[in-house]
């Protein structure tokens, strides 16, 4: 479960493990992951929250501005707060990306973690969901991150399996074949 490591998977098994003692993930998940779209689809959103120049007054103002829009919980804010305070908004979607898989993972769910070139499009994601059924994974949860570096495309790791249908990843494998013929 590679979604859950490191410092966004710190983050996210302490939000996972505090808001479910207090027993609110019914509310919560589905907000995190309404949160995590949105971050994921906006191209401005994304762009703010990885420029290392933030003035905390702005991400203030920018946390306020997610609260409202998508009436978080208090502890969605709290969460967001303590990114943005720790310098790692950077992070945001990787923490958001991470406590769905955590919450996949502890329902029986296969997590499979898509990086696209693109926002997938809801039909889309119905049809990786019914490739992936063919392929054995039949409960299984997506955590998608857009990645323009893919060019386009999409890699899809499923637990130790990986599948890579991105240019990138087809140029580099034409470049390791053109070295290998030399």
């Amino acid at each position: 479960m590679g979604a859950v490591n490191g410092a966004a998977g710190r983050y996210a098994r302490a939000f996972y493990d505090y808001v479910s003692e207090q027993g609110g993930l019914a509310e919560v998940v589905p907000q995190v992951r309404a949160l995590r779209d949105a971050v994921g689809t906006s191209d401005d959103l994304r762009a703010f929250l990885n420029d290392a120049r933030i003035d905390p007054k702005d991400a203030n103002r920018v946390v306020s501005a997610l609260v409202e829009r998508f009436g978080l919980s208090d502890a969605i804010r709290r969460l967001i707060g303590v990114v943005s305070q720790n310098g790692r908004l950077a992070l945001l979607n990787d923490v958001l990306n991470a406590i769905l898989a955590y919450d996949a993972a502890l329902r029986g769910e296969s997590v499979a973690e898509i990086r696209s070139a693109q926002p997938l499009s809801d039909s889309q994601r119905i049809q990786l969901q019914a490739r992936l059924a063919e392929a054995g994974y039949s409960r299984v949860s997506l955590v998608e991150q857009v990645d323009p570096a893919l060019i386009g495309g999409m890699t899809v790791r499923v637990g130790s399996t990986l599948f890579d249908t991105s240019i990138a990843g087809r140029l580099t494998r034409l470049q390791n074949a053109m070295k290998g013929a030399a």
